[in-house]
C-alpha cells in the first residue's frame, strides 16, 4: 500500500496547528485579554498589570493641606509638556529621554478590570513626588491617538473629585488624565492652586492639550450648603465652545435623577468658573472646556457617583468618536 496518502494527512495536520498558532498570536481585532489592538508606541513595553482606579487614589490619599509643594521653573514645565507630546505621538523611548533631566519618567501600565493600558507619567522617585507635588499624567494607549482630557485640580481638597475623574478616563477610550500632585492648600501662599495659576506643570500640560485642539472637562466639588438644592453646576467656563457638550452632559444627568444648575440658562454663584486660567486659555483657543463642579453628597455616595461617571463618560465617548485623528498644527 502507498504511503503517500498517510504522508499528506500528517503535512495537512501539521500546517492546520501552525496556522492556530499564528492567528494565537495575532490577537485578531484584539488580545486574547480583550485589550486593543494596533501598533505599540516606540519605546513600549507590556504593561505591568494594576488597578488603575486604586493605583491612582493611592496617590491622592496622601495629599494633605500640611504637605509639600514646590513650584518648578519654566523649563521643567516645558520638559514634562514635551514628554506628554511625545507620548501622544506615540514615542515612548524620547519622552523618557526628555523627561529624565527632571526627574520624570514613564511606566506603561495595563489596567485590570478593563484590560486597557496607559502610559503613566510621573516622578521617577515617590519621595521627590512628595516634595514638590508636580502631579501625574496618564494617556491612553493602543486605541488610536487621544482626543479629550479630563482634569482633576483639587484632588482631595474636592473630596472623592479625583475619583470622578479616574472613572471618566476608564468609562471612554482615548483619554488623557491631568491629575495636580498637591492639596490646594500645600506649600506658601496659593501656589498649589493649580486652577487659578498659570506657572505649575498641571496647567502647562493642559495648555499643551488645549493647544492640540482636545476638548476636556475639568472636574471639582462643592459643599452642598454652598447652593442647596443642586447636585450638580455645569458650565462652559469663561467661554461657550462648549454649549453642545454642556447641555448634553446636563441632560444626561438629570436622566439619571440629579439636580443642575445649567450655568448658561441661570445664576450657580461661584461655582461657574469663569476665572478657571484653563477654561480662559480655551476658551482663547475656541476648544471646548466643560468646569463642572459636584456636590459633597454625589461624590460621597457610590451610586451617584456613578451616575455622575455615567454622564461624564457619555460626553468624553462622543469626543472620542467623533474629533478629528490629525493634530493641529
Amino acid at each position: 500500500m502507498s504511503v503517500r496518502p498517510a504522508r499528506a494527512a500528517a503535512l495537512a495536520a501539521l500546517l492546520s496547528l501552525v496556522v492556530l498558532g499564528a492567528a494565537g498570536c495575532s490577537g485578531g481585532a484584539g488580545g486574547s485579554d480583550g485589550s486593543p489592538s494596533g501598533p505599540r508606541p516606540s519605546g513600549a513595553t507590556t504593561g505591568k498589570v494594576v488597578d488603575l482606579r486604586k493605583r491612582i487614589t493611592a496617590f491622592t490619599g496622601r495629599l494633605s493641606a500640611d504637605g509639600g509643594y514646590r513650584g518648578p521653573g519654566l523649563a521643567q514645565r516645558r520638559a514634562v509638556a514635551d514628554g506628554v507630546r511625545l507620548t501622544l505621538d506615540g514615542d515612548l523611548a524620547a519622552a523618557r529621554k526628555r523627561l529624565a533631566p527632571v526627574g520624570w519618567t514613564v511606566r506603561t501600565l495595563r489596567d485590570r478590570a478593563g484590560g486597557r493600558e496607559f502610559a503613566e507619567l510621573a516622578d521617577a522617585d515617590s519621595a521627590t513626588a512628595r516634595e514638590r507635588g508636580w502631579g501625574r499624567m496618564y494617556v491612553g494607549l493602543g486605541s488610536g491617538r487621544a482626543r479629550w482630557s479630563v482634569q482633576a485640580p483639587h484632588p482631595v481638597a474636592d473630596l472623592h473629585s479625583e475619583r470622578l475623574a479616574v472613572d471618566t478616563l476608564l468609562a471612554a477610550p482615548r483619554g488623557v488624565l491631568v491629575l495636580a500632585g498637591a492639596h490646594r492648600d500645600a506649600g506658601a501662599g496659593d501656589g498649589a492652586d493649580v486652577a487659578h495659576r498659570e506657572d505649575t506643570v498641571f496647567d502647562a500640560v493642559c495648555d499643551l492639550l488645549a493647544g492640540q485642539g482636545m476638548p476636556a472637562i475639568q472636574v471639582h466639588g462643592f459643599a452642598d450648603d454652598s447652593l442647596p438644592g443642586e447636585d450638580v453646576v455645569v458650565s462652559t467656563g469663561r467661554g461657550d465652545a462648549a454649549r453642545q457638550p454642556a447641555e448634553r452632559l446636563a441632560n444626561a444627568l438629570e436622566l439619571r435623577g440629579l439636580a443642575v444648575c445649567r450655568a448658561d440658562r441661570e445664576d450657580c454663584g461661584d461655582l461657574e468658573g469663569r476665572r478657571n486660567v484653563q477654561g480662559v486659555r480655551a476658551d482663547t483657543l475656541h476648544v471646548p472646556f466643560l468646569h463642572v463642579e459636584f456636590n459633597r453628597s454625589v461624590r460621597g455616595d457610590d451610586e451617584s457617583a456613578a451616575d455622575a461617571v455615567g454622564a461624564l463618560g457619555e460626553v468624553a465617548r462622543s469626543w472620542s468618536e467623533d474629533a478629528p485623528d490629525a493634530t493641529p498644527s
